[in-house]
């Protein structure tokens, strides 16, 4: 299985674009590409490796809000991209939250992890399987 795409909802679209373009600069150089909604949302997507991940005002014109037990994961290529990727975000005013990043044993083996908030509370998740 292979992801198309992810969608996030924002309220302040320019806040969180700016945030992304930052935090996903990690990965190598990264473009938004501007779009509106039929409905009016203003939308930003980022294209990387055949995956899309997007920035949205909500179609239904209510606020925004963060997926409770959601987490979007990141896959990073070391474990200093990792820790880098952490880094960017919280300098870019996300939120640090459970352990500091590094190496965990998880259900599914070892992983290099790091975890914080975007600036809307979304839950996002580096993670490295390597060593």
């Amino acid at each position: 299985m292979q992801l198309n795409h992810v969608m996030v909802g924002t309220d302040d679209i320019d806040a969180a674009k700016t945030f992304y373009t930052k935090v996903l600069g990690v990965f190598g150089e990264v473009k938004a590409f501007d779009n509106v909604s039929a409905a009016g949302a203003k939308r930003a997507f980022f294209m990387m490796d055949g995956t899309t991940f997007a920035l949205t005002q909500p179609i239904n014109g209510e606020p925004a809000s963060e997926g409770n037990g959601s987490t979007i994961g990141f896959k990073c290529n070391s474990p200093q991209q990792v820790k880098d990727f952490h880094d960017a975000a919280i300098a870019a005013g996300g939120k640090s939250i459970e352990d500091p990043p590094g190496k965990r044993e998880t259900s599914m083996g070892a992983a290099h992890l790091c975890y914080f908030l975007d600036l809307d509370g979304h839950k996002i998740c580096g993670i490295y399987r390597g060593e």
